[in-house]
C-alpha cells in the first residue's frame, strides 16, 4: 500500500465464505495488489456515496455519464440547454457517438451532493436519456479561478521592428 504505515489501522472481519470468494475473484479480476486495497476502495466509493445522501451541502466532485437515442426531438439541444443551467456545476462535457444511434456524454462535474442530483434529476427528464449514472468523490479540483489573483494583463503594443 501507498499510505504511510503509521497512519494505517488494522481491521478485523468475518465474512460468509461465499462473499470472500466473491471478493478474492474481484481482486484478482481488477489486478489489485491485495483484498485490503480492494475493500478500502469498496469502502471509499461506499463513503462518498454516504455524503452525498446524509450530507447534500458537501462539495462533490464527479461524472454524470449518459446514455440516450438519436437526436430526434433535439434530445442533444435538450441536454444542453439543461447543462446550461447548471454552469456552476458543469465543468467539461464529452460526447461521443455510438453505434445503432445511440451517443454516450460523459458530464465532469463538481458542486455541492443536492445541485449535483438535481442536474441528474433535470438530465434524467429529458425523452430519450436511456441510461444516467453518477459517480462522485469527495476529493475536490483545485480551484480553477480564485478572485484577485487574476494575472496582470499582457502588454498588447506591437513587438520592435514590426509594422503595426
Amino acid at each position: 500500500m501507498s499510505a504511510d504505515p503509521a497512519s494505517l489501522a488494522r481491521l478485523s472481519m468475518s465474512l460468509p465464505s461465499d462473499l470472500l470468494r466473491h471478493l478474492d475473484v474481484m481482486v484478482e479480476e481488477r489486478d489489485m495488489p491485495s483484498r485490503s486495497q480492494m475493500i478500502a476502495q469498496l469502502i471509499r466509493h461506499a463513503v462518498a456515496e454516504h455524503q452525498a445522501l446524509a450530507h447534500p451541502e458537501e462539495m462533490l466532485a464527479g461524472t454524470i455519464t449518459l446514455v440516450y437515442r438519436g437526436d430526434q426531438g433535439g434530445v442533444r439541444q435538450q441536454l444542453a440547454n439543461k447543462q446550461q443551467q447548471y454552469l456552476k456545476e458543469v465543468i467539461s462535457s464529452q460526447h461521443v457517438f455510438l453505434e445503432n444511434d445511440q451517443s454516450l456524454e460523459v458530464l465532469l462535474v463538481q458542486g455541492p451532493a443536492k445541485r449535483l442530483e438535481e442536474l441528474c434529476d433535470a438530465l434524467r427528464s429529458v425523452r430519450g436519456v436511456r441510461q444516467l449514472q453518477l459517480v462522485t468523490t469527495t476529493s475536490l479540483l483545485p480551484p480553477l479561478h480564485e478572485q484577485g489573483d487574476e494575472e496582470e494583463s499582457v502588454d498588447e503594443s506591437p513587438a520592435k521592428g514590426v509594422a503595426a
